[in-house]
């Protein structure tokens, strides 16, 4: 079988560049940007290997892959791997909005 293909759902890359920009601008350096950057990725690279790696949630078809301090909620088809959110655990979990 060939390997499934990750795809950011457009709410997903705003709030991923959001994240990002948030810590260059507060750290006055790219630097943990960077690092937090290259970690969600390795995460995605074994998250395609074994697409059940994240924990079940209250949506049947959605999980939620912790890396970190962030929670990536992802939806696995048969040919890709859907990312719908990436959430701070650090926030409200009232306001938390998956798809």
């Amino acid at each position: 079988m060939a390997q499934r293909k990750i795809v950011w759902s457009h709410k997903a890359r705003i709030k991923l560049i959001e994240i990002l920009t948030y810590f260059a601008e507060r750290n006055k350096s790219k630097i943990y940007s960077q690092k937090l950057y290259r970690r969600i990725n390795k995460e995605l690279k074994l998250l395609v290997k074994q697409p059940d790696l994240g924990i079940k949630t209250e949506i049947d078809s959605v999980r939620g892959l912790i890396i970190g301090d962030y929670i990536l909620f992802y939806e696995i088809t048969t040919d890709k791997i859907i990312i719908h959110t990436i959430w701070d655990g650090k926030q409200n979990p009232q306001d938390l909005r998956i798809k």
